[in-house]
Formats: structure tokens, sequence, C-alpha cells
């Protein structure tokens, strides 16, 4: 059966009403063969995102329609691997609101999210100029640090690209300190290898999880993407919302200021992290 997300505006809603709707498509469900897993209320956003297995986007409009009349603004169909890799299997409360993984209680998930891009600098270079099995080697390297890193940080790999890793976090700290740890690891490693040279240049952006042609976590996707592309080697930009919330987290950025981005139709802000480009730094 298709899992769809769909997407509420229900600015001034309160958790209490949420979890009241919410009892009530449970109550009716059954009627149209759907079955709401759980879902994630953004109260200061305003924004309220259901995760429902149905036959039909038609099927899980009805219940919504039927059971209190909050019928969804939009409602796309997503890949289950992709909802997971982004959103996490993660625990729900028993009124089944998604609560952040790895918390411990009732913390509410708002469905923030920020995903990060990994890319080997000159990967077509490199396989041409060592052959395919010394550049397999090195992506071999580059994959144990990055999924390292990632099970250091909290984060969570949704897919391979191929010269990459992209990853999601629930916490945008949490992804400027797997970047940090992952440039500082390769620094690591190039101290103690100096044979062959990996570097890897890293974007990440942070956002909801909303449509964009079709596609879950669209804009912020391609956003981070954009940003892996337009790094220096060794560098880690992110976008404006990631630098906004490490305010106060002891993270130091380089305010970039705006950069165009194939794309985007207006300019992005982006910071560089900066992190201690010095291979006697170990990671932490």
């Amino acid at each position: 059966m298709p899992l769809y997300m769909d997407i509420h505006d229900i600015h001034g809603a309160t958790e209490e009403e949420v979890d009241k709707s919410h009892a009530a498509d449970l109550e009716t469900q059954r009627k149209y063969g759907v079955e709401y897993r759980k879902y994630w209320f953004n109260e200061s956003r305003g924004k309220l995102f259901c995760l429902v297995d149905a036959p039909s986007a038609e099927a899980a409009i009805s219940v919504h329609r039927e059971a209190h009349g909050k019928v969804a603004e939009k409602i796309i169909e997503v890949e289950p691997e992709l909802a997971e890799g982004f959103l996490g299997g993660g625990e729900t409360s028993p009124s089944g609101v998604a609560l952040v993984p790895g918390s411990a209680g009732s913390e509410r998930d708002p469905g923030i999210r920020t995903v990060l891009f990994t890319d080997i600098v000159g990967s077509t270079m490199l396989t041409q100029r060592l052959g395919d099995d010394a550049a397999m080697v090195l992506l071999r390297i580059h994959d144990t640090i990055i999924r390292d890193a990632l099970t250091a940080s909290g984060g969570r790999e949704v897919k391979h690209t191929g010269d990459g890793i992209m990853a999601a976090f629930v916490s945008a700290v949490a992804a400027v300190g797997c970047a940090t740890r992952i440039q500082r690891a390769l620094a690591q490693y190039h101290q103690e290898h100096t044979e062959f040279l990996i570097q890897v240049r890293i974007g990440a952006a942070a956002g909801e999880p909303v449509e964009h042609h079709s596609d879950l976590f669209g804009s912020t996707v391609q956003l981070a993407a954009r940003l892996c592309a337009h790094a220096q080697p060794e560098q880690i930009l992110v976008s404006n919302v990631i630098a906004e919330l490490c305010i106060g987290k002891g993270l130091l950025f380089q305010d970039m200021g705006e950069v165009s981005l194939k794309g985007f139709e207006r300019p992005v802000r982006v910071h560089a992290v900066e992190w201690p480009n010095d291979a006697a730094v170990a990671p932490r």
C-alpha cells in the first residue's frame, strides 16, 4: 500500500487540539482502508505532518474530512526508505505524535531536519589517475569515516551518491559537529597516510518536510546539494537557517554573504563552518 505524507497549515492550533484530531482519524480510518502511522507537529511554525498508509491520496483525505474536517493543504506520495531516512523510525507517544529520536521522555519531534551532503573532490580524476581498484579503496575509506561520524553524531545515512553520502539529522548542531568531525578525521588520515589525498567538500541545509516537485524535502535537499557543490575542498558550507539554529552553541561560522546557486531564483545567504585545519587535532 502506498505511503503518503499530508501537510497541514494550522497556525494557532494547540497540542491538545492536534491530539484530538489524530484520535478522530484513528477512529475513522478503517472505513477507508487507511492507517495513520504517526504525526509531527511544529507548533511554532503552525505545521502538521501526518504519515499514512492509504490505498490512495483520496482515501487519506476522506478520513480527515469525515473525522474532523481539517483537510491537508498538500498530500504527497513518499518512498518508505526516504521517509525513514529523513525522519527516522522514532518512538511515538500514546497520542501518536512522533518523539525526538533518542530523547528520554516525551519531547515532541517538530519535524525540522538538517540534510548534509559530502562529495569527494575530483573523484573522476582520481579514478582515471589511480585506476578503479585504488579509487574504490579511497571510496571505502571515505565511507568508513563518514559513517563513523554519523554514528557518533546521531545522523542517519539516507543514501550513497556514488562519490559521497547524503545524511539527515534532527539537530542542526549535531550536523555541524558531524561535518567538523569528518574534516578532522580526514586531516588525521592524511597525516598518517601520505600516499593518497582524499579531500571532501560538505554542504548542509535545514528545513521542514515540505513538498517540492512531488518530493519529500525537495528544496532542503536541493539547497544542501548546491552548497556542497559550491564548497571548496575541505570546506563546510551551510545555510543561514543552520547558522541561526546554532546560535549560542559555541560553533564558529564565517558569513560568506549572499551567493547565487543554480536552481534558486534569489541569492542565498551562506556561512562557512570554521574548524581547525590542523592534522594534529583529533576528531572529537
